[in-house]
């Protein structure tokens, strides 16, 4: 349909473009057995946290009616951030509204002009978009290579500081990054080390603070972004490190400076998660045995997904209308997982991402596994390989 105005007909043009190739998004609530969240240890639905949040919306109420540096901030702000600060042995911690927000604020407000990122060619958004806002020159390097990287630190130009920014564990492939050799580089090269463990906070280490903690790496990285609202199942993010750090970001970091504070029960929700994180450590081990069963039973469905790996399983089809039939497919069978497409994931390698939660059962893995085989089978495929 033609429009008189420029900008409607450029939009229409470019909907109509990513809706021929199979681009198109769509709002979908949830339906069927959860396949797709990032709720992997069901604390969303937790009643101790219900309980919590319901009792400190009753008594904060629903808004924290300001920035924190103006009236919206609450003795609970603090009494979490620093809960969150002993929980992943670092000085401090803030909280932001968004693990998005917490990214922008890191990247933008540490770096300045002169400086250099080195930054996973994989990062998620929230990290590319920060160093892209950031006054930084930005230096990509192949996933996971550490060999790579070691030659781009020490090809870099002198002067200034450089930073390596990774994920501890991919969103869309559920690799882990080599933190151990990251690590080792960036004290090598005088780098300095920053970690998003949106994936891995709440599931890996003793404690379940994540794989900083894992892999012994506390004193080598030197700010952890951490996402409250996947495994946690609130909502949020922290950023943790040194103090001389967080009181940067406190005056500097405009996300937290400009943005109104989050609903202070929020906080108080996840006072009562890092409870559950720390007093039901049985669910990390439901979550373990739940990822070995779903692997376990694809590789017996014909889809290759034997090796090791975190709870997020690739099933990588390449072609996006193909992802879509598939997934399409599934739900039509009761089971809630999307087909994730480019810019989300390079280009050819559209797929399912199966996310694994402690929640599944035995049987709803079992038929799952055979209803992907079924869906491949119906767009002519026998089995799928994994990223």
């Amino acid at each position: 349909m033609s429009s008189a105005n420029p900008l409607e007909a450029r939009i229409r043009r470019r909907l109509a473009e990513w809706e021929a190739a199979g681009l198109l998004r769509t709002l979908r609530p949830p339906s069927g057995v959860d396949f797709s969240s990032n709720d992997y240890l069901n604390l969303s639905t937790h009643p101790r946290i219900l309980d919590r949040l319901a009792r400190a919306v009753a008594h904060h109420g629903c808004g924290s009616t300001g920035s924190r540096l103006l009236r919206g901030d609450r003795a609970v702000f603090g009494a979490v951030e620093r809960r969150f600060a002993r929980f992943k042995s670092a000085e401090r911690s803030l909280y932001f509204s968004s693990g998005y927000l917490a990214n922008i604020a890191v990247l933008t407000s540490l770096t300045e002009r002169g400086d250099i990122v080195f930054s996973d060619e994989r990062n998620h958004a929230s990290l590319i978009d920060g160093i892209r806002l950031s006054r930084a020159a930005r230096v990509v390097f192949p996933h996971n290579d550490a060999r790579r990287l070691a030659e781009l630190l020490s090809d870099a130009p002198s002067g200034g500081h450089r930073f390596v920014v990774v994920e501890s564990v991919y969103s869309m492939d559920g690799d882990v990054a080599p933190l151990a050799d990251y690590a080792n580089l960036c004290r090598s090269a005088g780098a300095t080390l920053i970690v998003d463990e949106a994936h891995a906070v709440g599931i890996y280490g003793a404690t379940g603070s994540g794989l900083i903690e894992d892999s012994e790496l506390q004193a080598d990285t030197l700010l952890s972004i951490n996402t409250a609202g996947k495994a946690l199942g609130v909502s949020g993010a922290f950023a943790a490190g040194p103090a001389w750090a967080i009181d940067y970001l406190v005056q500097r970091a405009r996300p937290f400076v400009f943005s109104t504070a989050p609903p202070p029960a929020l906080a108080e929700a996840l006072d009562a998660s890092l409870d559950v994180v720390e007093n039901e450590p049985e669910r990390r081990e439901r979550l373990k045995s739940r990822v070995r069963r779903v692997r376990e039973q694809l590789a017996a469905s014909g889809i290759d997904a034997a090796q090791a790996g975190s709870q997020i399983v690739p099933i990588v089809l390449g072609d996006n209308d193909r992802a879509v039939s598939v997934a399409e497919a599934l739900q039509r069978e009761g089971f809630d997982v999307r087909a994730i497409r480019p810019p989300s994931v390079p280009q050819g390698t559209a797929r399912l991402r199966v996310s694994v939660n402690a929640g599944l059962t035995d049987d709803s893995i079992d038929r799952f596994a055979r209803s992907v085989a079924m869906a491949l089978k119906e767009v002519g495929l026998c089995s799928a390989g994994f990223s």
